[in-house]
């Protein structure tokens, strides 16, 4: 458990550990909620301030490139197998 201070502004400083953590960047827009047992922050909308090559590292691929034609082939192999799963006959 981490420990901060309010400060006579009002602020409090999430310490580095839980910013890192949680990969909350300067900007990051929080809604702050009063419950029975205390407050309760959460960061306002479904996802963190990124950048372009973090959103881009993500992806996963480091194969050769591919043809747009190869793409769609293999999305359209991929919902034909996961239709399958879904709508038994």
């Amino acid at each position: 458990m981490e420990t901060t201070t309010l400060s006579s502004k009002g602020q409090i400083i999430i310490p580095k550990i839980l910013r890192d953590t949680h990969q909350w960047r300067p900007g990051t827009k929080f809604f702050i909620e009063d419950t029975e047992t205390g407050l309760v922050l959460r960061p306002a909308g479904g996802f963190t301030v990124t950048d372009l090559e973090e959103g881009l590292g993500c992806a996963g691929y480091s194969g050769a490139a591919k043809s747009v034609d190869e793409m769609k082939e293999g999305i359209d192999e991929a919902l034909k197998r996961d239709w399958k799963k879904v709508v038994k006959p």
